[in-house]
Formats: structure tokens, C-alpha cells, sequence
């Protein structure tokens, strides 16, 4: 494909174009055709899971979700609709920061140590079905990591050249909130098309915009037509809709500055007494880019190799020093977990590291809810309430 297509193509210039179901199946084959990979979502293992897609056949047509804390359920829908389901388990992250990868090797060859770094060539991927809220998260990666003095090259790697086509959110789930996050649920920048689904009398079609200019490229060669203003006005009413229907909300102030005022604050205690410190906050969270590493050798020690593994500020090794870690206990690794998402990362990267999605809420096995969790720190601070000392 010509990423330097011209910049006034109808495609995107236009107020976007229409396809329906067999535009959707004509995507996936061009992008398959041209040597994508492309990822999107699917039903695999009673979730609706990301994963690589030969046919568009593959998305969760007729599938919808049931969120609660600590809860995640299929649930069939009558309508049909592929993208009316809110975030599964997975984000973008495993693709594009993997969780486990190879950076060198070392061989001992004749008496003299030979080492090889390991090139990660994954080929470009297109991923399909990208919400507001990861879309978000993909650029905050990209600045924690390609934005700084030290780039990832694995995480470059990938990124680059990577197509980005989002669906914007018509139907949230009950643990969103990426409204109080500023993430959605209408998609920000940074996608090549941009996809709304909308199911009615009038039938099942996607109103798509192009983003670049090789999503423009890209949507003049699928079997669609000119956006007529009904579609239009339906996809953007159900987005607006979207907004309103939130199924959490964050408490409206300053969440860096409420962080910082309540590192003392009672309630740490009680999230610390249901916090099992399992990560898995961390391991679904879509912004989260923690490693570590390890150094394996085999049986004859002629042969070793150094790999990288995504790590956990919930691990209690996360922060051992000489003597022991620095956070021994649970209370002091949820609380550098969540002043870190919602207050420090503003100090390191300019922004939030929270893009709402509510995953951490959904996969955490107790059911510990990090908006909650803010609410009740804020009630405590206009509360008058004496700040007791903590570890």
C-alpha cells in the first residue's frame, strides 16, 4: 500500500463513507492479502479475547458481555452486532509489548565467549477493533516508551508501521469510565479509520473515517459508499449515548493532587485487607510497561540467555534491595500501584496512566474497584477527617 496517497482523496477529506458486513469481510481479506497481521477480537474460551483473524467470519458476531467486579460473562445478542461488547481481558499490550522476550544469547565457542542479540521481526500488524480507551493507552505507551532518551526497540519495532483501526464505543460495560478519564468512548487521534457499528431497521453497517493517509488508501478500495446523514446522525447519537450510560465514574478533581494529599489515609488499610497482591491488575492493565529480567544457562554452562519479562509493582521482589524490599507490605504495594496510575505518572509522562477502561476492576479475583477506591479517598479528605500515619 502507498502510505504517501494523496492528501485530498475523497476518503479522507470526505464526512465518511458506509459499508456493511461484506465491506467488513473485504477489509480483513485486503488486510490478510497485503501481508498484515491482523488482530482483533473473537470468542475463544468464554471470552471475548484478541487474537489473529484470517476472516472477519472470526469476530464475535451476536456476542455481547456482562461486567461486574471480580465478574465477566458472555451473553448473547439478538441484534448481531460484532462490536457492542466492552474491553476483555487482553489489551493491545501483549502485541506490542510482549510479555516475555529474548534479548541476547551467549555461546562458548572454542574457549571464547560469542554473544547474539536477538532482532524481534514480527512483520506489521493491523489491528482491528481498537476502543477509544486502548487507543488512548497505545499512545501512552508510545510515549513511556519510544517518547524518552531510552526506546524500547522491541516495543518500536512493532509499533511501527502497526494500522490502527478503531471502533468507537456504543455500548460501555458496567466497570467503564473512560469518560472521566478523557478516553472515550468517541475515539481521540492517532487511528488510520475510525469504525461506528450501528444495527437498525434499516440494517447492520459500520460508518468508517479515515484517519491518515493510508487509512484513506485503504477505505477507497472497500465496497462502500458516501455517508448519508441518517447513519451519520445514528452513529454519532449512540456514541453520545455511550457517554451517559457509564457504568462507573471517577470523583470529579484533581486525582494527582488527591493522591498525593491521602498517602496517610485509613482507607489504604481496608484495600490492603482484600488485596491479594496478585498483579493481575497490573498484568490486564493496557498502560502498565514494568519488566525485569532473568538469566537462564543451560545443564553445561556453554550456553546462556537473558530474557525480559513483564513484573509487577505488586511483586514483593518488585522492590528488594540489599537487606530486603523497600514495599514489604500489601497496603504499600497497592498504594504505589494506584498513586502511580492516577497521581506520579503525571510527574514522569505528562499524563494519566488510567485510560478507564476497567479491566483492574473486572479481573481482580476480590473485585477491588480503583474508582471506588478514589471516591473513598476523596470523601476522606472533605471529611476533616485527622490523617493518621501509615507505612
Amino acid at each position: 500500500m502507498n502510505a504517501d496517497a494523496d492528501e485530498n482523496s475523497p476518503a479522507l477529506t470526505s464526512g465518511g463513507f458506509v459499508m456493511g458486513k461484506d465491506g467488513m469481510a473485504a477489509l480483513v481479506d485486503m488486510l490478510v492479502r497485503h501481508g498484515f497481521t491482523v488482530v482483533g477480537p473473537t470468542v475463544r474460551d468464554g471470552a471475548i479475547v484478541l487474537a489473529e483473524l484470517r476472516s472477519a467470519d472470526e469476530l464475535p458476531y451476536g456476542w455481547g458481555v456482562e461486567l461486574e467486579a471480580g465478574r465477566y460473562r458472555l451473553r448473547e445478542r439478538p441484534d448481531g452486532a460484532a462490536f457492542a461488547n466492552s474491553a476483555g481481558p487482553q489489551s493491545w499490550k501483549p502485541f506490542l509489548h510482549p510479555s516475555r522476550v529474548r534479548e541476547w544469547n551467549a555461546d562458548r565457542v572454542d574457549g571464547e565467549l560469542v554473544l547474539t542479540a536477538d532482532q524481534d521481526t514480527p512483520g506489521r500488524y493491523a489491528f482491528l477493533g481498537v476502543r477509544p480507551c486502548d487507543l488512548r493507552a497505545i499512545a501512552i505507551q508510545d510515549r513511556v516508551l519510544t517518547g524518552g532518551a531510552y526506546r524500547d526497540p522491541v516495543y518500536e519495532g512493532r509499533r511501527t508501521g502497526a494500522l490502527l483501526i478503531a471502533v468507537e464505543c456504543t455500548e460501555p460495560g458496567a466497570t467503564c469510565f473512560c469518560v472521566s478519564m478523557g478516553a472515550g468512548p468517541a475515539a481521540g487521534p492517532g487511528y488510520d479509520l475510525v469504525m461506528t457499528e450501528v444495527v437498525d431497521e434499516d440494517g447492520h453497517r459500520f460508518f468508517v473515517r479515515s484517519g491518515s493517509r493510508e487509512g484513506a488508501e485503504i477505505l477507497a478500495g472497500l465496497p462502500a459508499r458516501p455517508a448519508d446523514p441518517y447513519t451519520r446522525r445514528t452513529a454519532d447519537a449512540a456514541v453520545t449515548a455511550a457517554a451517559d450510560r457509564m457504568g462507573r465514574t471517577m470523583p470529579e478533581t484533581d486525582l494527582r493532587e488527591l493522591m498525593a494529599a491521602t498517602l496517610d489515609a485509613p482507607r489504604w488499610d481496608d484495600a490492603a485487607g482484600r488485596c491479594l497482591t496478585c498483579g493481575n491488575c497490573t498484568m490486564v492493565c493496557p498502560t502498565c510497561f514494568c519488566t525485569t529480567t532473568e538469566d537462564v544457562t543451560d545443564l553445561t554452562g556453554d550456553h546462556a540467555e537473558r530474557w525480559r519479562l513483564w513484573d509487577s509493582c505488586f511483586d514483593l521482589d518488585f522492590s528488594h534491595l540489599h537487606g530486603g524490599p523497600v514495599r514489604a507490605s500489601a497496603r504499600s504495594r497497592y498504594r504505589q500501584w494506584m498513586t502511580h496510575k492516577l497521581g506520579t505518572w503525571y510527574d514522569q509522562f505528562g499524563s494519566s496512566g488510567c485510560v478507564g477502561c476497567g479491566r483492574c476492576i473486572v479481573w481482580c479475583p476480590v473485585g477491588i474497584d480503583i474508582t471506588e477506591e478514589a471516591a473513598a479517598l476523596h470523601d476522606w479528605t472533605q471529611s476533616g477527617a485527622t490523617q493518621e500515619s501509615g507505612p
